[in-house]
């Protein structure tokens, strides 16, 4: 891995180059954000003018120009006059939204723009907890280490009950992540239900770095989870976790839960695995299409590669699959990916809010459209609910397992040649 330092330098400069005339594309199964030169746009318009600035935006842009079957033009005065209030406009520019039946294209109020742009970064202030909705319940599902609910001995399992005196309960997950969040060294009171208990908690507000690669080594086998492609900081992540398994015969990369993120990171990524040749294309509207070439880079991976895929593996995991699929340059086991091959651009609006937009789909290398169809494993291994209460990742075994076989094949034939 001598050359890491020139491969990263070398992509930035690509990545720079490549996307200067058109803003990153955001390609996630649940949107986050995008980046432009200009983040936020901190201009003012009244709740009417808004409404009519996005009509126009989706009228220029939107990927698909016969709107859904539907004459956009009704939509410039539908709401002439009876807009007055943001929360008008919040709720006209949405219905508007979904009559494109696009579940990727929505409005981001301030709060939820500005919690988009603070993924970039992998950084945002609260007490350091992955949360879940299930069934109602706000359950804690991982205590990210060396954190403030680390510290306090939040654990995973714990079920939050109220925050800061406010019961929780028929709230959704954001409502409940903008409660815990809050200024810096500030306290939140955190009510929690462990084992029947009710248990209260005073948590300090610190600013926690989000990694989204971790790494890890078995033997002769490395693995590395890739848990999103959203933060500017993965392919520097990446790149480290690829040199602590450096010395590994084989490579698990786990792409399950990956639900996206940002394009220039799926392409990065694919790029270290697959040096020449087309990784995805990107087909936009009235048959505007770009293919997106590999570049040459001194960094040779020659070692088998398994990625361990599911059903929440989208977008950008599946640009880096199918593009590893398409050229035979790694095994995928798990189940059917996601199925989601939209491209959405996040685009900042007046009064510092914003815009995912659909604006393209995109293929895989072999010209494959993957969206709503998804993409099949090299080998089924579905995870059953009696696996999970025991807690045993049977597909990373299975993995494992495949992968022992594959190095043995490589040595063998190595030694033949």
């Amino acid at each position: 891995m001598k050359n890491l330092t020139k491969t990263i330098l070398f992509f930035v400069a690509t990545i720079a180059t490549l996307f200067a005339l058109n803003a990153f594309y955001n390609i996630n199964h649940n949107p986050m954000l995008n980046v432009e030169q200009k983040v936020v746009d901190t201009s003012h318009l009244s709740p009417q003018k808004l409404f009519d600035h996005t009509w126009q935006v989706v009228k220029n842009e939107y990927y698909d120009p016969n709107f859904n079957r539907q004459y956009w033009i009704r939509w410039k005065n539908h709401y002439r006059g009876k807009i007055k209030t943001e929360e008008d406009a919040k709720v006209a520019i949405d219905t508007m939204l979904e009559s494109l039946n696009d579940p990727y294209s929505r409005f981001l109020t301030k709060q939820e723009f500005a919690d988009q742009n603070n993924s970039i970064t992998s950084k945002i202030s609260g007490i350091g907890v992955n949360i879940v909705n299930e069934s109602g319940k706000i359950r804690i599902i991982n205590v990210m280490e060396n954190t403030p609910a680390q510290f306090a001995e939040l654990k995973v399992g714990d079920i939050i009950v109220a925050v800061d005196g406010i019961k929780v309960s028929g709230l959704s997950l954001a409502e409940v992540s903008n409660l815990v969040k809050g200024p810096i060294n500030s306290f939140v009171s955190i009510d929690i239900l462990r084992n029947k208990n009710l248990i209260k908690k005073k948590v300090i507000r610190k600013e926690i770095a989000i990694k989204t690669v971790k790494s890890s080594i078995d033997k002769n086998i490395g693995y590395i989870q890739l848990s999103s492609f959203i933060s500017s900081s993965t392919p520097n992540e990446f790149l480290e976790a690829l040199e602590n398994t450096d010395n590994t015969e084989g490579l698990i990369i786990d792409l399950r839960g990956n639900t996206g993120g940002l394009l220039p990171n799926a392409v990065f990524i694919s790029n270290l695995f697959i040096p020449k040749g087309k990784i995805v294309s990107i087909v936009g509207r009235n048959g505007y299409h770009y293919d997106i070439m590999a570049q040459e880079t001194d960094l040779n991976i020659d070692k088998p590669i398994i990625l361990l895929v599911d059903g929440a593996s989208a977008s950008a995991s599946e640009i880096f699959s199918g593009a590893m699929k398409d050229y035979h340059r790694a095994k995928l086991i798990g189940t059917k990916t996601y199925g989601k091959g939209m491209v959405q651009k996040i685009i900042p609006m007046p009064n510092e809010t914003g815009l995912n937009l659909t604006v393209a789909k995109y293929l895989t290398p072999k010209g494959k459209d993957i969206n709503k169809l998804g993409i099949d494993p090299d080998i089924e291994m579905p995870l059953k609910k009696s696996d999970i209460m025991a807690k045993r990742d049977v597909q990373l075994e299975k993995a494992k397992d495949v992968m022992a076989q594959m190095i043995n094949a490589q040595t063998s034939n190595d030694k033949e040649n």
